[in-house]
Formats: C-alpha cells, sequence, structure tokens
C-alpha cells in the first residue's frame, strides 16, 4: 500500500539547512498495524507528516497503491487525504464552534459526497459509541471523548489508511486503553494504521515498530508481542471525481454564517462601513431622482408646447437699462406673435420683478407678475376661486390682484383674501382671486407670485414699457419647431436684424428647458453618489483588515480543514463568502437605513426624493462587489496557506 524510496526532507532555517529525514526507504502492506517510535527530533512527526500528505519530501518518492504522489498539487493531496486517509490528532485538533457530529461531518462536505451523510455520520459516531454525546460541543466534553470524535471524523470516509498522532499522549492511561482498543478494532476489520508514538505500551498493540533516529530508520522489526489481525474485511476506495454543486455552495454558505454569527459584534462593526456607505448612496440617489423627478413634472405642468421668448441673446443681451434689465421685447412683439404666425395657438406677455407686499400688519416679499388674460392657459396655471385679470383690467390698468397660495398662507391666514385690499409698492389693490396650488420648482416656490394686469405692473406700478418674456403656446407639441421659427423670422424683421448679426431674443422650449435640468441633475447625483461611494470603498478596506485579522485567527482550523481534505477552492470559497455576505448584509441594512433616511429628508426638509428599484440594484450591486474585491485577497492567503504549517501554528 505504501512504499518510500530514498525520501528525505530538509527545512530551511534561514540561511541554514537542517535535515529531518535522510534517504528513507520503507514499505508497508496493506491491513498492517505499524507503530513509529524514535526520541524527539527523531523526524517521527515529520515522516508522518509525509506520509499523511500534509508534507511534501525535499527529494525521493512517494507512492501509495503503486502511484507516485510526490509531485501531486496540493488539490491532488488535498483529495487523497479525503478519500484514502484518516487523521487522529495529538491534541484532536476538532473545531470549537462545531458539535461531534458537524466535526465528523466535515470530511463528507470535502468530498463532495451527499448520499446519506446523516447516516454515515451516526455510523461513525456508534463505531466509537459516542452517539449520545453527537451534539455536544469539543469544550462540553472531556478529552477522551474529543478524541473518539476525532477518531469518528477519520472514520467518516471510509479510509483505508488511519494515521494517529501520538493519540494517547493527551490521556490517562485507562482513556488511553480505550482509544487503543477502538484503534485494534479498527484493524481486525482491515484498516491500515499507522501511529506515532513514544510509549511501549501504546507500541506493543502494533504489528510492526520502526523506530527512527536523526531521520533515519535505524530498526524495523516484527512486534513478537502482537497478535496478527485477521481481516474480515479490505477497504476499497472507488470514490468519483468530485465535481462541483450547488450543494456545495450551500455548505460553503453554511459555514460562513456559522463563523460570522461566532464573533457577532466584530461582524457588526466590519458592516459598518458598508451600512453607511450603501445609505448614504440610496440617500443621495434618491435625492437627486427626485429633484429631476420634481422639474419634470413641474416643466410638464407648464404645457408640453410652451415657447419662451426671453430678450437678449443666449450669451449677452445688447440693451439693458441702468438696473441691468433687457429691454429687446415688448408688448407690440407679443400681439404680433399672436396674430401673424400660424403655429402659434395663444399668447401671453410678461413683466416680473419681486416687491414689497402689505396687508394690515403683514408683509411679504414676493414676485409681482404683470400679465395678460391668457396667462393661466399658456402656463397650465389654473385658477381656483374668484376672477382671474381680464383683458378690461389690463386696458384700464386696474388695480386688481390674483394671488398664489404662499402670499394667501403668509398674508391671510385662514382668513378669506377675495374682496380685501393689499398695498403694492405703496399702491392698493383690490384682491379678486385665488390661484390653485401650483408647487415648488426646483428652489423656487412657483405659489409664492401675485399676478396683477401687464399694463398696470407696467405703467402705474414699476415705469416701464418692455417686458420680460412672451409665453407662447404652439398649435401642438409637434409643430413647435415651426412655431420657432416662425417667431424668429417675425422678431427679427421687427427689430431690424440684418443677416449674419445675431438675434437680440432668444427662444426656450420646455423640451430644451428639462433636458438642461435633467443633465444638471444627473450631474448633480452622479457627484452625489461618488462622494457616497468613498464610504462603500473605506468600508470595503475594513472589510479586508478583519478578514486578515480572522484569517490569522483561523490559521490552525485551516490547517485542520485541509488535513481532513479541503482543497483550496474550499478554503478559498469560505472566506470570500464570509467576506460577502458580511457585505451584502451591510449592504441589505443600508438600503433600508438609505430608504429611511429619503423618507424623512422628504418630510422634514420638504425635498423631493425618490428610491428607485435600479438605485437598490445599484447598491446591492455595489455592495457585492466590494465584499468580493476586498475578500479575495485575504481569502486567497487562506488558500494557499500550507496545511502543515497552519496545524503547527499558535
Amino acid at each position: 500500500m505504501i512504499e518510500l524510496r530514498n525520501l528525505s526532507k530538509i527545512y530551511r532555517m534561514g540561511e541554514i539547512d537542517v535535515p529531518a529525514l535522510k534517504n528513507v526507504s520503507l514499505k508497508i502492506e496493506d491491513g498492517e498495524f505499524v507503530a513509529i517510535m524514535g526520541a524527539s527530533g527523531s523526524g517521527k512527526s515529520t515522516l508522518l507528516n509525509i506520509l499523511g500528505c500534509l508534507d511534501v519530501p525535499t527529494s525521493g518518492n512517494y507512492l501509495i497503491d503503486q502511484i507516485d504522489v510526490s509531485d501531486y498539487s496540493d488539490s491532488q493531496l488535498a483529495q487523497m487525504r479525503n478519500e484514502k486517509i484518516g487523521f487522529i490528532f495529538q491534541s484532536y485538533n476538532l473545531l470549537p464552534r462545531l458539535s461531534a457530529m458537524a466535526n465528523v461531518e466535515l470530511p463528507l462536505i470535502y468530498s463532495g459526497d451527499h448520499n446519506d451523510r446523516h447516516g454515515k455520520v451516526i455510523n461513525s459516531l456508534k463505531m466509537v459509541n459516542l452517539l449520545e454525546r453527537a451534539k455536544h460541543r469539543p469544550r462540553e466534553m472531556s478529552g477522551g471523548e474529543q478524541q473518539r470524535v476525532a477518531i469518528a471524523r477519520a472514520l467518516a470516509n471510509e479510509p483505508s489508511i488511519i494515521f494517529a498522532d501520538e493519540p494517547t499522549g493527551n490521556l490517562d492511561s485507562k482513556t488511553g486503553k480505550e482509544i487503543m482498543s477502538i484503534l485494534a478494532e479498527l484493524h481486525k476489520k482491515g484498516i491500515t494504521i499507522i501511529i506515532v508514538t513514544h510509549d511501549d505500551a501504546v507500541a506493543s498493540s502494533a504489528e510492526r515498530v520502526i523506530r527512527l533516529k536523526d531521520g533515519e530508520i535505524i530498526q524495523d522489526q516484527k512486534n513478537p508481542h502482537s497478535t496478527k489481525a485477521s481481516k474480515t474485511m479490505t477497504v476499497i476506495n472507488s470514490k468519483k471525481k468530485r465535481r462541483f454543486t450547488l450543494a456545495e455552495v450551500k455548505e460553503a454558505v453554511g459555514m460562513a454564517v456559522s463563523s460570522i454569527f461566532a464573533n457577532k459584534l466584530r461582524s457588526f462593526l466590519t458592516m459598518l462601513g458598508i451600512i453607511v456607505g450603501v445609505g448614504a448612496v440610496i440617500a443621495m440617489i434618491a435625492i437627486g431622482q427626485g429633484a429631476s423627478a420634481q422639474i419634470t413634472q413641474r416643466i410638464g405642468q407648464m404645457g408640453a408646447n410652451l415657447l419662451m421668448v426671453q430678450p437678449g441673446a443666449f450669451q449677452r443681451g445688447p440693451m439693458r437699462t441702468a438696473t441691468g434689465a433687457i429691454t429687446t421685447l415688448t408688448y407690440d412683439d407679443a400681439l404680433a406673435i399672436a396674430r401673424q404666425t400660424k403655429y402659434v395657438q395663444k399668447v401671453d406677455a410678461m413683466f416680473s420683478r419681486n416687491a414689497q407686499v402689505v396687508y394690515g400688519n403683514k408683509n411679504t416679499n414676493t414676485s409681482i407678475q404683470g400679465v395678460t388674460e391668457n396667462y393661466p392657459v399658456v402656463r397650465n396655471f389654473p385658477l381656483e376661486q374668484g376672477l382671474f385679470i381680464t383683458e378690461d383690467d389690463d386696458r384700464y390698468m386696474r388695480r386688481v390682484a390674483v394671488l398664489g397660495k404662499t402670499v394667501v398662507k403668509n398674508l391671510f391666514g385662514e382668513e378669506n383674501p377675495i374682496g380685501q385690499y393689499i398695498k403694492i409698492q405703496r399702491v392698493i389693490f383690490q384682491v379678486v382671486g385665488v390661484m390653485s396650488t401650483k408647487g415648488s420648482s426646483g428652489w423656487r416656490d412657483e405659489d409664492d407670485v401675485v399676478f396683477i394686469p401687464l399694463k398696470t405692473a407696467q405703467k402705474r406700478l414699476f415705469g416701464v414699457d418692455y417686458v420680460s418674456t412672451i409665453n407662447v403656446m404652439a398649435t401642438s407639441q409637434n409643430e413647435m419647431d415651426k412655431a420657432s421659427e416662425e417667431i424668429t423670422a417675425l422678431l427679427r424683421e421687427r427689430h431690424r436684424i440684418r443677416a449674419g448679426q445675431e438675434d437680440d431674443f432668444n427662444i426656450r422650449s420646455q423640451a430644451e428647458i428639462l433636458a438642461t435640468l435633467q443633465e444638471t441633475s444627473r450631474t448633480f447625483t452622479i457627484l452625489l453618489a461618488s462622494i457616497a461611494i468613498v464610504s462603500l470603498l473605506v468600508g470595503g478596506i475594513g472589510i479586508m483588515n478583519i478578514m486578515f485579522v480572522s484569517v490569522t485567527e483561523r490559521t490552525r482550523e485551516i490547517g485542520i480543514r485541509k488535513a481532513i481534505g479541503a482543497q483550496k477552492r474550499d478554503i478559498l470559497g469560505q472566506f470570500l463568502i464570509e467576506s460577502v455576505i458580511v457585505s451584502l448584509s451591510g449592504g441589505l441594512i443600508g438600503i433600508v437605513l438609505g430608504i429611511v433616511a429619503s423618507k424623512l429628508t422628504s418630510q422634514f426638509a420638504g425635498w423631493a426624493t425618490m428610491v428607485t428599484p435600479g438605485a437598490v440594484l445599484l447598491s446591492f450591486f455595489f455592495a457585492f462587489a466590494v465584499g468580493f474585491f476586498f475578500g479575495f485577497y485575504p481569502a486567497r492567503k487562506a488558500a494557499l496557506l500550507n496545511p502543515i504549517d497552519a496545524l503547527r501554528y499558535e
């Protein structure tokens, strides 16, 4: 079964070579019970580690079942340990967080064997008379019970060979005899037993004793006191090649979750960076998208076929007053547009300026807008109560006013304003109507406004003969470009602008305004989200740091898992899944907190917010990516650990 040919092992200590084994050659037959003895430093543990595929020789050949495993890769050696070999360690090497049953089940998990796994675990525990302690953890058991769990774990995969390193070294004499009795029974069933011991009483149970000194075999003889075992069973290993399955992922997730819950506080503190980052991303995107949606809604409320003609070119205005106002548009221009264009339905001319409005002992500074009777239709701003400005009001420059809801609230409170008198710049106006609620447009309150007749505003109040804006309703949304071309040609003619000269006015459509504002809002949202993502990166660095600490703390656990057959991909997957689960858990909590923060912002700050599925999915993806990216390197470090070095780690 086992053959060594001139096998040597040399350890490098700085610049010094320390030979542990020197040209060792031996054969061990199938079904033998062999004891390896020697003083401390003789090389017996090194020999056992190489025989158990935990370590590799520096030179020479090692054959198992006539297969040379000397040059096997880590994964191939792990598969060999899992399929053919069972380990019993002096210090038991049980995972403290797992029950006896879970410890015994580990080799079956790493073998990919999902057939009646529970039954195999039960049978293994029965063989060592420990079924009643199946749900107990190692700290709840005596040393002898822990060693029996280790034996049951070694038997779980029905190995051909069992290696035992000082199996009775930490036990009292009575418990030691019980363990040796179990090993003797296993030997009778045909399992090859190889133990390392310094105890002659233990060695007396073996059929063959091999003694080492200074890394060389000095004695290899049959034990005259041992009883030749009559084989009643030959263990045959014909395991299929392990394949990747969803069941393995499930097992890895289960182990990862168990590890996370074993350190609840540390896991939560690790999540904090991700929670803050994801919550910030959700809240910032919600604020940005809410603002964009509100802008779209407000502009849509103005009318999809609205054109706004404003004085001055886009870059500059050639005709300004001393106060800086641009004066290139007049009421006559508005009348000409209404009468001489084919694709225009209605026109409103408007002059706007801020002024103080007084009622009784209350006052407010608001926007005074001189408009025509067409304003509510053109700007899609309906009246709620009373009357709007009429053509006669404008013609006769009557002092009547229509108030927005915010002005009503500031000046009148719950009092009905219709018929009351207010003062605008010390001029008395009678309130004849109240507009419906328009709401906010970006940072501007559309309801904080007072409407008066245009000519009243120009002549009686502000003393001007120009307008701020001409609002034009095109005949349809599809004909807005044609209407714009007509208006441009007409105004250039009226303003005597020669060919090649720049317009002294500009025309903006709702679509252009919407596109500009949405682009601005989008840029603002991306900026806010980018700042929030920095928190995610900081959280990711925290995850990487904690994962490095976890790998260091669990180095011995990694060695145990590798000793019973865990491959690189198993260790890599376990730690990587832990990192991703921590990150995703933090992400989920962050998403909830981000949504709550968005709602609170909307409720108390009055900002429009909108949490979309896209923002949630984006945050979830970032949480996954951060966990995967920052967890990969620590997980890879864990996967690359040498099993024997990991087992020796203190």
